[in-house]
């Protein structure tokens, strides 16, 4: 064989190779439309699929390989259609689940496509992926603690804040007002991150006033998907006179009143004493003067 054959017979093999990739390659995945999908829940996903060759395909189907995810389909996981013209679109349904217990986050979905090509009546594949995102609801709960929540005391307010959502939450900032209650430190706290099924708490040192008392709270924080949330809330303290606080054992009576009155007592008892001495030591000596005389 000369070398003019062997390049021509070259040239022809990698048109050939080229033809064959056009055509596998010409067949794409123009968009995907996915619901928003939360853990347990299921979502419709609506994929087009163009054709940009300069034949006809057809039977056409989209088969999405869930196998290896944690995803199931509502129904078959493949659609078809029978024909797709040169440079038009079809497109294709499906309804998946997302598990129960699935980390909220971006997955990947693995697809196959099938055809025919009109041109040379020749069956051609194509696989491929595409991203879908499952949210996680942001659902925050909250609980008041109190320490030393007695009229005319010093004590603690502690804001714990749960994230009962299947979405972490980051960036929380507290800020707090008060009503019944004065603020002996900074009323504002930041927590960096609260995970899904986490708590936190932020504490306060308070000067308890009133038995009707209330903590005003502003939390701002970026949810699961980064948006800026802000939530307003008002939580009612429960403060007691003093009187109850004794009765129920958070604050114990004062002994100062004891102690002062057992110092009182000792004085009197000193000055009684000395007097006391005094006075016999003033006869005795009067009763020697007495005896020295009429001696």
């Amino acid at each position: 064989m000369n070398t003019k054959n062997l390049l021509t017979i070259s040239a022809i093999a990698i048109f050939l190779v080229f033809f064959s990739l056009g055509f596998i390659s010409a067949v794409t995945v123009e968009q995907v439309d996915a619901d928003k999908i939360m853990p347990g829940e299921t979502g419709h996903i609506t994929i087009t699929v163009k054709n940009t060759l300069s034949e006809d395909i057809e039977d056409v189907s989209l088969i999405l390989n869930l196998d290896k995810t944690s995803f199931t389909t509502i129904g078959s996981s493949e659609d078809s259609e029978e024909e797709i013209k040169e440079n038009r679109e079809e497109s294709f349904s499906f309804i998946i689940k997302a598990p129960n217990d699935l980390k909220p986050g971006d997955y990947n979905i693995p697809y196959t496509i099938k055809y025919t090509n009109t041109g040379d009546n020749e069956e051609y594949e194509k696989q491929g992926s595409f991203g879908i995102a499952v949210s996680g609801e942001t659902k925050l709960l909250y609980s008041i603690g109190t320490e030393k929540n007695v009229v005319g005391e010093q004590g603690k307010i502690s804001l714990k804040i749960i994230n009962a959502g299947l979405g972490d939450v980051k960036f929380v900032s507290i800020t707090t007002s008060s009503q019944g209650f004065e603020f002996l430190s900074s009323n504002i706290d930041y927590i960096d991150k609260i995970e899904s099924g986490d708590d936190e708490t932020a504490s306060f040192d308070v000067l308890f006033i009133s038995e009707n008392a209330k903590l005003t709270v502003v939390l701002k924080y970026k949810d699961f998907e980064n948006k800026d949330i802000t939530e307003s809330i008002e939580l009612p303290v429960k403060v007691y006179s003093r009187e109850k606080g004794l009765e129920l054992g958070i604050i114990s009576k004062s002994k100062i009143p004891f102690y002062a009155g057992v110092v009182i007592a000792v004085i009197i008892i000193w000055i009684i004493y000395r007097q006391i001495r005094k006075r016999n030591r003033r006869k005795d000596k009067e009763r020697r003067e007495n005896e020295r005389v009429g001696g």
